[in-house]
């Protein structure tokens, strides 16, 4: 921080800022044009595996046209991403998320340029050969991997090349589903880990510009739009709203539980982890075999149900099929994606809770499902209502949408004590906080902290007696020293500051910040109501 930068509600440089949001539409035009790449090679092995044509376009696999032999088609690519994974890059198993988290907190936001080239193909290959997961994983890492590869080339610093990952990220959600706003929310629930105008101003660039690419070169309508303008229930559809999303926050704990035993239950084989997808795909085949509509990205499905296209016999099948060959797949260690899986999960739910309680329109229950379904086992319930709008632009939910997705947050939140995605995290010894707060050194001025000025080389970094203890870490950090000058506004040293000062000082501030908690919590006691 320069020695006469006032003090802000944001530590924000403006232009930096403006630097940075133009790397973000940078990059933003790339990871639309590697959504479109991603979305082409899964549509080429579709057709090619289960058609025998060099198509594109996304399709729905049909196994039964070419006999049972069909079963082996996703025990190939099993085969073929476990080799990958064993030869390639360890880094593809997964479904991108916790890997973009864990690159954010363990590798300084360093993701390595083989990821960028094998997690796609994998997921590519995963899909393509009928594995149950969506597109939108694979691209957020692959996104995240070519944001940060950009940083690394520009030799930014570690908070800019993890703001320019996450908006790579963001950007290749947005490409591949049309839906901008919660790209930028999804970053900010769950990888940004601040609240700050200098990381998700450049996100939200970065994600609309990839909003552009998808408009020119993948599609023009949201993914899961409805066929006509749907109107708003009425405020009693509200409460069938929150028991529906009480009921996705129930299935979300089942389906996480069981994703991690799976794992376990891999982790016991006497086979080496390269061959799991294989064993993964043999039961996505056999699944496959039975419920077709169970295979692949399963956009056509969703968007069926949305439009309450599917009769709930049907969608039982889909529901029970698509949570086994999921979990089988997922805990296998595969390359793909959970947002279309929870997508397709969560609708079908609503579904079958329309038909069980007559007089409710099931396309509307079948939104409030998949929107509740995602933002409850992804403990983001903002990016979970406005997803389910954007992409289906019905709009008159918004209410009913965001009660079924706080119902299943507060669900999963009281009784899973971490969710899908950090779970994985934790298995390896990263534990991750999602309660965001300021950090004690903002509070704590650098004046409060220094000490008396001594015998100090004159080009020791200085900075402004006024400024937040935060800023001298965030600099020390920068330039790689272990002391400051402290000046004041006229430039005469007011004295030093050192790296021991700093943690005296985040201690001071742990303990004040305790210290006004139990005092709120014996106002509230002692304060009738």
């Amino acid at each position: 921080m320069p020695p006469s930068a006032p003090l802000r509600d944001f530590s924000t440089d403006a232009k930096r800022l403006v630097v940075l949001c133009g790397y973000a539409a940078i990059i933003g035009v790339g990871a639309g044009a590697l959504a479109k790449l991603l979305l082409t090679m899964i549509g080429l092995f579709t057709h090619v595996l289960y058609e025998h044509d060099f198509g594109v376009s996304l399709m729905q696999p049909d196994p039964r046209h070419l006999g049972p032999i069909a079963i082996l088609i996703p025990v190939l690519g099993g085969i073929a991403v476990g080799f990958i994974a064993r030869f390639g890059t360890d880094k593809i198993r997964g479904h991108g998320i916790p890997e973009a988290i864990a690159s954010i907190l363990e590798g300084n936001s360093i993701i390595r340029a083989r990821v960028a080239f094998w997690k796609p193909l994998a997921s590519a290959i995963t899909i393509g050969s009928g594995g149950p997961f969506g597109a939108e994983g694979p691209i957020i890492m692959t996104g995240g991997a070519f944001g940060s590869l950009f940083a690394q080339y520009l030799r930014l610093s570690s908070f800019e090349r993890r703001t320019l990952l996450v908006s790579g990220a963001a950007a290749g959600m947005s490409a591949t589903f049309g839906s901008p706003i919660a790209a930028v929310l999804i970053a900010v629930e769950l990888l940004l880990f601040e609240w700050r105008p200098r990381s998700f101003i450049p996100v939200a660039v970065a994600s609309f510009v990839a909003l552009g690419m998808r408009l020119a070169l993948i599609a023009q309508a949201p993914p899961f739009a409805q066929a006509g303008v749907h109107a708003a229930p009425s405020f009693a559809f509200i409460p069938w709203a929150l028991l529906i999303g009480v009921a996705g926050g129930v299935v979300s704990m089942l389906m996480t539980k069981l994703v991690y035993w799976t794992e376990d239950c891999y982790a016991r084989l006497p086979v080496h982890w390269m061959w799991w997808p294989a064993i993964g795909g043999l039961v996505v085949g056999v699944g496959g075999w039975f419920v077709p509509q169970a295979l692949g990205v399963g956009y056509p499905t969703i968007s069926a149900m949305v439009n309450g296209h599917l009769v709930v016999d049907a969608v039982l099948s889909i529901i029970v099929v698509k949570i086994v060959i999921w979990i089988a797949s997922l805990s296998s260690g595969t390359s793909g994606g959970v947002l279309a899986p929870l997508l397709m999960i969560g609708a079908a739910l609503g579904t079958i809770f329309a038909a069980i309680v007559p007089g409710h329109d099931a396309a509307a229950c079948a939104i409030v499902g998949m929107a509740a379904l995602m933002g409850g086992t992804m403990r983001a319930p903002f990016m979970g209502t406005i997803f389910a709008l954007e992409t289906t632009h019905a709009w008159g939910l918004a209410p009913s949408v965001f009660v079924g997705c706080i119902a299943a947050t507060a669900f999963t939140v009281a009784f899973v004590p971490r969710s899908i995605l950090t779970e994985k995290l934790a298995r390896r010894g990263l534990h991750v906080a999602r309660e965001y707060s300021v950090h004690p050194l903002e509070l704590i001025a650098v004046r409060d902290v220094m000490r008396p000025p001594s015998v100090i080389a004159g080009d020791v970094p200085v900075i402004l007696v006024d400024a937040r203890v935060r800023a001298a870490a965030d600099l020390m950090a920068e330039l790689n020293v272990r002391a400051l000058r402290v000046v004041d506004e006229r430039g005469d040293v007011a004295g030093i500051i050192e790296s021991d000062d700093l943690l005296r000082a985040w201690q001071r501030g742990m303990r004040e910040e305790r210290t006004r908690r139990r005092v709120r919590r014996v106002r509230n006691i002692l304060t009738p109501n």
